[in-house]
């Protein structure tokens, strides 16, 4: 306990004398932490809701304004014959406009100044658990809607979905390339500190040495300074990742944790 104490006011009084460089130090490890800790946040919570969407995944069949109601009724028993959809649910185009007044807010204005509906009518078709394996398909149902007559478009989550794991993937790639540079600049800055503080006391180790000073109480004191260091910079950057997290909480928590929707619907 003596060397550890002696250690660590050692450390202590060798930041001081060297702060700039320790403060640089800290810094370094604080972005480093902050960076890595920032993605996997990030990563973690897109995985989520790329899995929610998942498990809610859709067919959106977009109809013609111009449909009838014998076309209607046909795009609705394709879906039913398909055997790939557990329920399906019409959304006329005044339902779709309300949708989007609610979920869009601050754009409903735009949307009522507009002299007619922009909104197409829709089946929206929740897919059946064993469908969602079958995606060659649903590729096909998707195909054979969109060549049916009153169809105007065919969205399927799953096809998003993929583009949006893709995304996911290529942000892992870059956070990891970047918390790896970040890393290296963390260890090279400590490494600097640390040598620079046992060349300033270079005379001194070499008295303790001369005297058979332990080796705890020669390599201590560095070994603590590096401690220190990192442990101030990951404080630090666990802070930061706090408050982050609040402010985001704050302001998309609530929308996130009512949001069930799947990605076509939000977008």
């Amino acid at each position: 306990m003596r060397a550890l104490k002696y250690a660590v006011i050692e450390a202590a009084a060798s930041l001081w004398r060297g702060r700039n460089n320790a403060i640089l130090a800290v810094l370094t490890i604080a972005a480093g932490l902050f960076v890595l800790g920032f993605f996997l946040v990030v990563q973690t919570n897109l995985q989520h809701v790329v899995a929610r969407w998942s498990e809610a995944a859709e067919l959106s069949v977009y109809l013609a304004d111009d449909v009838t109601k014998e076309q209607q009724q046909g795009v609705a028993a394709a879906i039913d014959s398909s055997g790939l959809a557990a329920s399906r649910e019409y959304v006329s185009k005044a339902e779709a406009a309300k949708r989007f007044r609610q979920d869009f807010p601050d754009l409903a204005g735009t949307a009522d100044r507009l002299d007619r509906n922009p909104f197409p009518a829709s089946f929206e078709v929740r897919l059946r658990p064993e469908a969602r394996t079958a995606g060659d398909a649903v590729d096909r149902l998707a195909d054979a809607l969109s060549k049916t007559r009153g169809v105007a478009d065919v969205r399927y989550d799953r096809r998003l979905l993929g583009r949006l794991t893709a995304a996911i993937g290529f942000v892992r790639g870059i956070g990891l390339l970047i918390v790896t540079m970040l890393a290296i600049a963390a260890a090279l800055t400590v490494a600097n500190v640390v040598r620079l503080a046992a060349n300033a006391r270079s005379d001194e180790i070499e008295i303790m040495q001369l005297v058979g000073a332990p080796l705890a109480y020669v390599r201590g004191p560095f070994v603590a300074e590096g401690v220190l260091q990192g442990g101030v910079g990951a404080l630090l950057a666990l802070l930061l990742l706090g408050l982050v997290y609040l402010i985001g909480k704050a302001r998309y928590g609530r929308e996130a944790a009512a949001d069930e929707r799947s990605p076509e619907q939000v977008m």
